[in-house]
């Protein structure tokens, strides 16, 4: 059965043929011709079940499609253009003509036999004899297929001739082979870094890979996957793709082919890469009608298909009304070309009666047109008569594109190539015999094996203006051209170049895209598909990799507390800089406030009010005792104590101001020595007047030696002593290491604290632990002096003011060690007022209250009292 791919053999056939004749370069002068051999079957050649001796001896099947036209010069093509199928071989009989079935397939046993046919006298096939040097091809042009060019040069080397492949070239290792081998193709390499450079501009790194089942697909996985890793850009699965089937296979082929569609359309991959040939389309556009053919439960998804430059749009004659939209926003590879001037003209005026030798043509002419030619074998109650009056130009592009297509412009330029290697050959043979050494031209045989050499070294600009030339490995100088496929309803398409890759340019030149102009598959709603594992893992989150699954598999996890990231799929996050701290999203670093006790905050405003009322109220105090200093009960509390306490408590709570504002120098240098001398001052005085209410108590006994212990001096020798020890204490801190301002940054999360250091913590403490040793022997003499019979014991009232004055100072140190910042400022701030305020209250009021309101206590009498 002929294939709608006649179009291309039509086309690539004709452009070998007769470009000489439409020749657009002056410089070509050499009289050429083309020998074409088109058609690959599934034929054995002759094998039968019975013993080999008893088999009738007889030429092989012979090649139907053939173009020939005679001339000085032959350049002969083997190509793979028609696809029939027959049933398998059993050997159970010789293989017939009655070739055609339902199905597509490639052998390599046709290929053979046209390398050897052209090997033969025209016309018959005796291998290695040639009646006339002038049938002696001295180029053949292979194609499209890297199987076939790699059968056809097991042969033609062996003749060294030249083998120009307009396909995808196979890898060999055969030195021989690779000599007299010429590439229309770049190197797979270039191809394979496009497509990874594609995958990495996209960010698509999650693919399913689809190569052939063969050893051009084994070789390309074996390229592509390293390259994958290397990049970040891992596979869902690696399906080949499905192969044609014999006859009596297809429930297999079937079976098999719903299995991998299951795999390829249930991926959550959306991009998938196909390493096809010509024929893969084909295989491809069955491969998707599988749902309407059976019952699959998969549910098709949106996916685009990144194709090789090695395929090409091609289909089966039952696949021309199929829907071609599975192509659309497709994006494919392509040897890069150019539009040629008049050759759409030249393939349009081309008819039945073109070339009457054309042995193909008209097997084209009947599927292309739907139609049957009088004198066909072809049932014609199958479609009208032709009118042989068809215009190809009618055609819809999936069933013949009439535009220069990469496989053409290969073809093109591989005629050229050899014409203009003729003609520098010729030119060198010329200045040989000038010379005297054209002798060993004198053979035509002998001069033709030598055309690679020229071949290898042909540079020429074609007629569309662009440099053609091959490198040391005969493959060609070129880029690739990106083509991004745009579909119609009327089953016509666009091959849209969206971009290029040049593996010749600088790095940040070597591959170009304009994604702007990117048409994409309709279930993406013309917006450029995601291709990821899962989802991109946001900032706030790091990712961490799936146990057992692919490196680009991963789990997005929350920012650990105090760190952020601020990109997508990072995998670890990180600090903010010293002076920042995160956001609540933990997405991005915020400078950090400067946190100190102010004045402007209510805090601050309130701790400084209670300190100056209470400052107001002491010195009140202090006012009513100066006033009332003549009156017993002042003279009896000893008034230079009194005057003195007093004094120390109203620069106690004056001196709480110190610990609110902005830490400076001077401040962090006064807060704690200066609380630590008037505490002491304080607290001294209290011991004093205890020490002296009870050694007047002790006077008052008959022979009591402890009268002349009772005065001032001992009172002033008190709180002399313990002031000048605390005094040295400080001196000592502030001479060694003293307090300092500082930030400290880490403490809180959103704030910078600016606070007092306070340089030794060892002689903060010491100055705090000889207060509480103060206080201690001061809350310890007035409880055993509380019961004294006194008409007003003073002891009862500092005993109750230093348990306040303890009980303060034993909460604050927990309190003070478990808070930060301004909170800390304001615990001591607090028991600095707390502690005063219990000395002024519990000692203080009772007077105040007897000099005020019960001016009759305020006597002698009641004064020298005893209960």
């Amino acid at each position: 059965m002929p294939h709608h791919s006649n179009q291309d053999t039509q086309r690539h056939l004709k452009t070998m043929s007769e470009q000489l004749n439409w020749c657009p370069e002056g410089n070509v002068s050499l009289k050429m011709v083309v020998f074409v051999v088109v058609e690959l079957v599934l034929v054995p050649l002759a094998m039968c079940k019975v013993p080999l001796f008893k088999c009738p001896i007889r030429d092989p099947l012979p090649i139907l499609h053939k173009y020939y036209n005679s001339g000085d010069i032959l350049i002969a093509g083997i190509m793979s253009q028609i696809y029939v199928a027959i049933n398998p071989m059993t050997f159970e009989k010789c293989p017939s003509e009655e070739l055609f079935d339902d199905l597509s397939y490639f052998d390599p046993s046709r290929t053979y036999l046209a390398s050897m046919e052209l090997l033969s006298t025209l016309g018959r096939f005796i291998p290695n004899y040639k009646s006339s040097a002038q049938n002696h091809p001295v180029a053949v042009i292979t194609g499209p297929n890297s199987d076939i060019c790699l059968y056809a040069a097991a042969i033609l080397s062996f003749y060294k001739i030249p083998q120009i492949s307009y396909g995808s070239a196979p890898k060999t290792d055969s030195n021989i082979q690779s000599i007299f081998f010429h590439q229309m193709f770049p190197n797979h390499a270039h191809q394979n870094m496009g497509i990874i450079q594609m995958l990495l501009y996209f960010r698509w790194t999650w693919i399913g890979v689809i190569p052939l089942s063969d050893e051009t697909g084994e070789l390309f996985v074996q390229d592509l996957v390293p390259l994958l890793s290397q990049n970040g850009i891992c596979f869902d699965f690696i399906v080949t793709m499905p192969a044609i089937a014999f006859s009596n296979e297809i429930a297999t082929g079937v079976a098999e082919g719903v299995e991998k569609y299951k795999v390829i359309m249930g991926s959550t991959a959306n991009v998938l890469v196909v390493l096809g040939e010509m024929q893969t389309m084909i295989v491809l556009r069955v491969f998707l009608q599988l749902p309407e053919l059976e019952d699959i439960p998969t549910k098709a998804t949106g996916k685009i298909w990144i194709m090789t430059a090695q395929m090409d749009f091609t289909s089966l004659p039952l696949q021309r009304d199929w829907d071609i939209s599975f192509i659309h926003g497709s994006i494919s590879f392509a040897i890069h070309s150019v539009e040629l001037s008049g050759f759409q003209k030249f393939l349009q005026k081309k008819n039945l009666h073109s070339e009457k030798d054309d042995g193909f043509i008209r097997d084209f002419w009947q599927q292309a047109f739907l139609c049957s030619l009088s004198d066909s074998t072809v049932d014609e109650k199958d479609g009208e008569i032709c009118t042989e009056e068809e215009k190809l130009e009618a055609l819809p592009g999936s069933v013949f594109e009439t535009t220069t297509t990469a496989h053409s412009y290969s073809i093109y330029n591989g005629v050229f190539a050899v014409a203009h290697a003729l003609q520098a050959m010729q030119s060198f043979r010329l200045k040989s015999t000038a010379t005297g050494h054209g002798s060993r031209w004198n053979h035509p045989d002998q001069e033709w094996w030598q055309l690679h050499h020229f071949l290898r070294s042909v540079s020429f600009n074609n007629s569309a203006g662009e440099s053609i030339s091959f490198d040391q490995h005969g493959e060609l100088v070129t880029e690739f051209d990106i083509v991004n496929w745009v579909t119609f309803p009327n089953q016509t398409f666009l091959r849209v170049k969206v971009g290029k890759t040049d593996s010749k340019a600088p790095p940040d030149k070597m591959f170009i895209i304009h994604d702007n102009s990117m048409v994409w598959p309709t279930m993406f709603n013309q917006v450029q598909p995601l291709s990821v594992c899962n989802e991109y893992c946001h900032s706030g989150y790091s990712r961490r990799k799936k146990e057992g699954k692919p490196f680009c598999c991963y789990d997005c996890l929350p920012c650990p507390h105090g760190k952020i990231s601020n990109e997508k799929d990072t995998d670890e996050c990180f600090l903010c800089p010293e002076g920042q701290y995160p956001n609540k999203d933990q997405t991005l670093c915020l400078p950090k406030d400067i946190s100190f006790l102010s004045y402007g905050e209510p805090l601050g405003i309130s701790l400084a009010t209670v300190a100056l009322s209470f400052s107001f109220i002491t010195a009140l105090v202090l006012g009513i005792f100066i006033k009332h200093r003549d009156t017993p009960l002042v003279k009896a509390n000893n008034r230079d104590l009194t005057y003195t306490l007093l004094i120390s408590l109203l620069l106690s709570f004056l001196g709480a101001l110190l610990f609110i504002g902005e830490p400076k120098k001077v401040t962090c240098l006064l807060r704690q020595t200066a609380f630590g001398i008037i505490f002491s001052v304080a607290v001294s005085c209290v011991l004093a007047k205890t020490v002296i209410v009870v050694l007047a108590f002790m006077a008052t006994k008959p022979g009591s030696r402890m009268r002349r212990w009772v005065g001032k001096k001992l009172s002033s020798s008190i709180v002399l002593a313990c002031s000048l020890l605390q005094a040295t204490i400080c001196t000592v801190w502030l001479a060694t290491s003293p307090p300092f301002p500082a930030l400290d940054m880490n403490s809180m999360t959103d704030k910078i604290l600016t606070e007092c250091n306070e340089g030794s913590v060892t002689m903060f403490y010491c100055v705090l632990s000889f207060l509480g040793f103060l206080a201690t022997i001061s809350f310890t003499v007035a409880f055993f002096a509380r019961k004294l019979p006194d008409s007003f014991n003073e002891a009862k009232f500092i005993t109750f003011s230093m348990l306040v004055f303890c009980s303060v100072w034993v909460s604050f140190v927990p309190t003070y060690l478990s808070t930060k910042g301004k909170s800390m400022v304001a615990v001591e701030i607090f028991s600095i007022l707390a502690s005063s305020a219990g000395l002024l209250g519990f000692i203080f009021s009772p007077k105040c209250y007897i000099i005020l309101l019960r001016s009759d206590l305020n006597s002698r009498g009641h004064v020298m009292k005893k209960n």
